[in-house]
Formats: structure tokens, sequence, C-alpha cells
């Protein structure tokens, strides 16, 4: 703990609530009430910092050395953990269950056995009500050891009792992993590049989910097996684009905590996860009514006085409510209304960034770029659009990364910036013949750029777009093009340059059709299905 960096304690001491800082110092006064508090008045000089800055520290404190810096720092850490492990013990139930383990280890080692076992078995039953597959065969170990110290009568049936249930825990767990490995690849592959872009993509990666999914007879998992087989199925259908069958097993995800409605407080962020998972398909598939709804569920657990949100839940719900407020504007085409969120996303974004991932990050400023384009706010849409390119050592989206360019190309032309859109057509070129990749959608629009420019006939200009619109709407139906109309609504912005009128009208216009087209579509096959 002696390398300790600066600005992890930073943040620490950044997070805390005033009732932990508060428990602090009671907890360091009651651990040391006649002690040096050098840490102390250590916490509390970080405490006022805006950013890090030792100097001014040992500049204020004379009784610091800056020898020992490092070592104080260190213990600040230790003892804060510690009085958080302490202060959130009755409210984390993991934390809670760990104690009751421990406590089991220490009865166990003053030789008092049977109080040993009834800890454990305080310990087990916490351990299935929460599905904490890990932490019950850790308490199993245990009692392993300190049966043999309490002979009793029954004791050989306890003895078969507990093998026989150490080994169905045992084999969840492998089926657990199982599923959670493979989980955890597909959305590896997803945050790398996006969907996926080829056949020979799509081959790859059916292959390798096929060859390394656990056999399973779904009736006979467990809860914390399922949540892990349905998260593996959701992740290979999303990548693979297939949105009805990952429609399916997102809709199980939900279901299953609808089923088991004790673990949405036991498995918090699984759930919000579940939900986000459902929101993503349903937005993909334009099942509006249902998208609405599961979205009214998902901000629910912000009033739910029943959940503890932690900083991390907080987090997460941050990213998946927002993410999805926009997109709910996406579907029924409303953008100046979408833009009005922006102001109270940006303070939040602002609050969370440091927390926030690289990939969460982009997603955020893609989205907000496409609503200030749908409401023909160019300038306020290449702000967002920098924010990403100018992004360095990005090895992530390379979907999100490539059409930030076409973006930009589109905000410029709009903007009337000749020179910008002539010098990244360029660099757009020699990005993509560095990437090795170009989709039929993306030469389309360089090369209808790339024209406008060689030709000022207004006339002709017009005639570019109407033929540009009739190779776009070809490639709409092409299984390995379609994806790109997810990225940006090219058929909307041509037909408002083509007929001169606004791009947000013709944006919703064409949004409520789709929507009304997806209704009907579902009201004739699937009747339940909004």
């Amino acid at each position: 703990m002696s390398n300790v960096k600066s600005d992890q304690l930073f943040k620490l001491i950044h997070s805390l609530s005033k009732g932990e800082k508060r428990f602090f110092k009671i907890y360091t006064t009651r651990i040391n009430p006649a002690g040096d508090k050098k840490f102390l008045r250590l916490f509390d000089a970080i405490e006022k910092q805006e950013m890090y800055d030792e100097e001014a520290i040992l500049r204020k404190e004379k009784s610091f050395v800056p020898g020992q810096i490092s070592n104080m720092k260190a213990h600040l850490y230790s003892q804060l953990l510690k009085s958080l492990r302490l202060l959130n013990a009755s409210k984390e139930e993991h934390l809670e269950l760990t104690m009751y383990l421990d406590y089991a280890r220490i009865l166990y080692n003053k030789c008092l056995y049977k109080e040993c076992v009834k800890m454990l078995d305080k310990a087990k039953l916490l351990a299935i009500e929460n599905n904490s597959s890990i932490l019950l065969l850790e308490i199993l170990d245990l009692e392993k050891l300190v049966i043999p110290k309490t002979i009793e009568s029954g004791n050989q049936q306890r003895v078969n009792a507990l093998i026989d249930y150490t080994n169905n825990v045992t084999e969840s767990i492998r089926n657990g992993n199982g599923y959670s490995n493979l989980a955890l690849k597909m959305n590896a592959f997803y945050v790398q590049t996006g969907f996926s872009k080829d056949p020979e993509d799509i081959a790859q990666i059916a292959d390798l989910f096929q060859e390394n999914i656990p056999d399973f007879d779904e009736n006979s998992l467990s809860f914390q097996e399922r949540l892990h087989m349905y998260n593996a199925y959701v992740g290979y259908f999303f990548y693979i684009q297939d949105f009805e069958n990952g429609y399916v097993y997102a809709r199980k995800l939900v279901d299953l905590f609808h089923g088991n409605p004790e673990m949405k407080q036991h498995k918090l962020e699984a759930y919000i996860k579940a939900l986000n998972s459902l929101l993503v398909v349903l937005n993909k598939l334009r099942y509006i009514k249902e998208f609405e709804k599961v979205l009214r569920e998902l901000t629910g657990i912000k009033r739910n006085k029943e959940f503890v949100l932690t900083e991390n839940i907080n987090l997460n719900l941050f990213k998946a409510i927002y993410v999805h407020q926009i997109n709910r504007h996406f579907m029924r085409g409303q953008f100046t209304s979408g833009t009005r969120i922006v102001d109270a996303l940006e303070d939040e974004l602002n609050r969370f960034l440091p927390m926030l991932d690289k990939h969460s990050i982009l997603i955020f400023y893609y989205k907000i770029a496409c609503l200030f384009i749908g409401c023909g706010k160019f300038k306020i849409a290449v702000k967002w659009l920098n924010k990403i390119y100018n992004e360095k050592q990005i090895d992530l989206r390379e979907d999100i990364l490539a059409f930030t360019r076409i973006l930009l190309l589109v905000c410029h032309y709009e903007m009337g910036n000749d020179t910008l859109v002539e010098s990244n057509i360029r660099s757009t070129y020699r990005y993509f013949s560095k990437k090795g990749q170009i989709s039929v959608y993306q030469r389309n629009i360089l090369e209808f750029v790339r024209y406008l420019f060689s030709e000022p006939s207004e006339k002709n200009v017009h005639r570019q777009f109407i033929r540009l619109k009739e190779k776009m709407l070809e490639l709409e139906n092409n299984p390995l093009e379609k994806k790109a109309f997810m990225y940006f609504d090219i058929i909307s912005w041509l037909d408002s340059k083509i007929f001169l009128r606004p791009l947000e009208l013709v944006t919703r216009e064409n949004a409520v059709k789709r929507l009304r087209t997806v209704q009907n579509k579902n009201a004739e096959s699937f009747p339940s299905a909004l």
C-alpha cells in the first residue's frame, strides 16, 4: 500500500459524501483517541484542494516530513477504506456476508467450532439469498473443515449433503463462468469495432460463440447461470445485428428479474444492465410503446427508496437513462426538444466524466452531435463531433470514429466551410485507406461531396442529390449496408435538400412513418409486441 498514487487518494476523498466524511473522523478518533493525527490533517488538506498539490500541503503543514508523505498517504488510504467498509457493512449485503465469513474464521481459529457452524449457517443463508456462488463455495470449504470437529448424530448425512451441495455449486460456478466469459468476449468485440461489418466477421463470431457456449438445459439453470447465459446471447445477437433474436433474450433478461423481484435489489447493477439491453434492441426495432414503458421502469429506480444507490449505481443510471432519453427523441424525430436535455446532461456529464469509460463518452458525444444536426444546428454539432475527432490514440468503436468524419463533412458543407470540406475529404480518404475498409454507403457520400465542389451548377447539384438518394435507397435493404443508416439518417437529409424543407421537419415525418410501419407490421404479426 506504500505506493498509493496521489490521484487515487484524491479521487477517493472527493468521492465521499458528508456522512462518510463525518463517520471517518469519528472512526479515527475511536481507533486512536490519543495518537498522532497527522494523516487526519492530510485528509483535511486534500479535501480542500480542487487539484492535488503536494507542495502546497508541505508548505502549509510544517510538521509533515517530505520523506514520510508517501507512507502517510498509504496509511490514510487504508484507513479510509476500512472506515467505508465498516460504515457500509449493514447496507451492502456482500460486505455483511464477508463479515459473517470473517467471524466464522475467527471462531474456528479460537476452537469455538459450534459457534463457527452457527455463523456459517447465517452466512450460507445470506449467500443463497444473494445468489453469491463464489462466496458460498468459500463458506462450504470452511464448513468442510469444521464438520469433523463437531461429531454429532446425523453427521454422516450432513457430510453427504455437504458434498452433493458443493458439487452442485461448483457446477453452477463453472457454467456461470463459461457464460460470463463468452458475454465478456462479445462485449469486447462490440466495443472495439461496433456492429459486425461483413459475412466473414459474422461467420467468425458465430464459430467462436458456438464453440464456447456450454451445453445447458435452460429450465435447470440457476438465476445466476441464466443471467450470464442470457447476457451472452444478447451480446452475440447484438453484434451480428440479429435484433429480433436479441429482443428475445433481452426480454428474457428483464423477465428473469420480474420473476425474481428480490434480485433487483441484490443485483441492482445487473438489473439496470438488463433494462439497458432491452431498451437498446427496442430502439433498433422501433418498438416505441414498449420502449417508453421500459424507460419509465429504468428511471423509476432513482425514485425507489428500496434501492441503495451507490456512486457506481448512480453512474450506471446516468449513462443508461440519458442515452435512452436521447434515443427516444431520435425515434420520434423530436430534435429541438431533445437538445433541451443537453444542458442538464452537460452538467452531470462534467460531474461523471472522470468516472466514465472512453466508450461511454464517445457514445454521448456522438448522440448529442446527432441531436444538433437533426435540428439544423450544425455549428454546435461540430463542437461535439470535434470532441471525438480530437481524441488521440482511441482504439475502440471504429464505426463511431468513421461516421464522425462523415458527419463533420456534412456539417462543414452545410456551414459553407469549403476549405474545411476539401481538407476533410482528403483526410477521410486517408483514414479509410489506412483502415483498409470503406463501405459503399461511406464511399457514396465522399464521392458525392467531392463532386459538389467540382460542379458549381445549382441544377446539377440538385440532380446529384436525387441521384445519391436513389443509390442510398438501394442500400437501405442491403444486409451488409443497412446498418450504416443507424448512424446517420441520410435519406431525411437528402429529402430536406431536394425539397428545400427544414431537416427536422422532414426527419420527424420520416420517423413517424417508420414507427407507423412497425406498429402496423407488429399489429398483424405480434399483437402484444407494442
